[in-house]
């Protein structure tokens, strides 16, 4: 079982736990109810699928046809009740299977001309989507929840992407090291759990669970894309 069937399948027992009145309710996502999240975990099953099958054959196919399919699709899936959502993930997450074990061994270094990446990068895109809106349904699993190695590679990627804002130096529990954006001269030292850097700087936590030295408030990171 690989690190994306364990994240879809925590994600589908919370999901179990809704029902239709609560999957129409509000999620942790401005304007999105949780059938919006869970219709766009569904989705997104497909549109990594689709680059998975464009590794495998060589073609050049895109995750959504358009960013206007894209959201599309997400309207037209968010209303339906919780057994039809259910049932969409289940068979979206298959179909994502079956066509990651169907990529030959020498397919995946293949740069993916929709991403600009190798498509052995996929595979962690999408346990990303998963674990990130599992927490965004707002139903009882939290960045506190997210495993420790997804939560500090989750942090180091999003450091990786991080070209703007204030310097910082992180310190995460789980490493023996910092982790330094920018000139670590003129940083604020924000140290803690790695979910909870991690939930920071992707607008998914307050913060609350970090120490900054010197003392004060945390510095406001730049918005995740």
């Amino acid at each position: 079982m690989t690190e994306v069937d364990r994240a879809t399948q925590r994600l589908l027992r919370t999901a179990e736990g809704l029902d239709d009145a609560g999957v129409a309710a509000p999620s942790g996502l401005p304007g999105w109810t949780r059938g919006h999240v869970l219709t766009h975990v569904a989705r997104n099953a497909d549109a990594y699928a689709n680059l998975l099958r464009g590794a495998a054959t060589g073609a050049d196919v895109p995750g959504y046809a358009s960013p206007e399919a894209r959201a599309e699709g997400i309207e037209a899936g968010h209303a339906r009740p919780l057994a039809e959502q259910l049932a969409d993930i289940r068979a979206a997450h298959e179909r994502f299977a079956e066509q990651a074990a169907a990529v030959p061994a020498g397919a995946w270094p293949r740069v993916l001309q929709a991403t600009g990446h190798p498509a052995a990068m996929v595979p962690w895109a999408r346990l990303r989507e998963v674990e990130v809106h599992h927490a965004d349904l707002a139903a009882g699993y939290t960045p506190a929840h997210w495993p420790e190695a997804f939560a500090l590679r989750l942090l180091r990627e999003v450091l990786d992407g991080l070209h703007e804002g204030p310097p910082l130096v992180l310190r995460p529990d789980a490493l023996g090291h910092p982790l330094v954006v920018g000139d670590p001269a003129a940083a604020p030292v924000v140290s803690g759990p790695a979910w909870a850097l991690a939930a920071w700087l992707t607008g998914r936590g307050d913060g609350a669970a970090l120490t900054v030295s010197p003392d004060g408030e945390l510095p406001t990171p730049p918005r995740w894309k």
